[in-house]
């Protein structure tokens, strides 16, 4: 059985999902209800009607014991690229939807996650090739854990660099959880992982014991963590 919410501010037991995740569509994009959601293991695709998910299994990054690849790394020390946080997140949420043919991003969505960012809840990490925006990400900080939305690239392998600088912060802040929600081949050649969603939760509500880091991340691109990139 599919739900359907209206108004309420509620969602039902993530263990009645369907097999394709889905488990309940209604309702609105909201702040509230976003962060609502991310805190239940929950996440939307589409808005008309949006629908809501929580997959089993649930593609996780394991932070402690990830390490960029050496190529990577040999990318990002040519020195053509800049890393940036929290700097554009407007465009990287519109590059993410541009960049696809059909995309859930629609406008309604980057409405409310913008709002999201104006409260220092939502995060873009980006990469600049002189003044030109070539790759992001973005996603949702909640406790120590960050949820992840999505990912763009104009330029080969920016994408994989913000993803490594994303990674690079939240170990650097001891961060406990990346959430990727759902498995693709780009994800697993990142190293990502699945999970039950059993296990998810379990570890989703350890991480949302810790104090959410609030603000503009920009500020916080310490030379200590860059230079762990080299």
């Amino acid at each position: 059985m599919i739900f359907y919410i209206e108004d309420q501010l509620i969602f039902p037991p993530v263990d009645l999902a369907n097999e394709d995740g889905l488990l309940c569509f209604g309702g609105d994009l909201k702040p509230e209800r976003l962060i609502l959601a991310y805190k239940n293991g929950i996440f939307p695709w589409a808005d008309d009607p949006v629908l809501w998910f929580s997959p089993d299994p649930r593609m996780i990054i394991d932070l402690e014991n990830w390490k960029p690849s050496k190529s990577l790394k040999r990318t990002f020390k040519k020195g053509l690229l800049t890393l940036k946080i929290d700097s554009d997140f407007n465009t990287v949420m519109e590059k993410c939807a541009d960049t696809r043919e059909s995309t859930w991003i629609s406008d309604d969505f980057i409405e409310s996650y913008c709002e999201l960012h104006e409260q220092g809840i939502a995060h873009s990490f980006e990469v600049y090739q002189g003044k030109q925006l070539v790759g992001g990400l973005y996603g949702l900080s909640l406790g120590n854990a960050f949820l992840g939305e999505s990912m763009f690239h104009t330029v080969t392998d920016a994408s994989k660099i913000a993803f490594m600088n994303l990674i690079q912060f939240l170990k650097h802040h001891k961060f406990t959880l990346l959430d990727c929600q759902i498995s693709n081949p780009h994800l697993v050649r990142l190293g990502g992982i699945d999970v039950s969603r059993e296990d998810y939760i379990k570890q989703l509500n350890e991480a949302l014991e810790g104090e959410t880091k609030k603000g503009n991340w920009g500020d916080d691109l310490l030379k200590s963590y860059i230079d762990s990139l080299n």
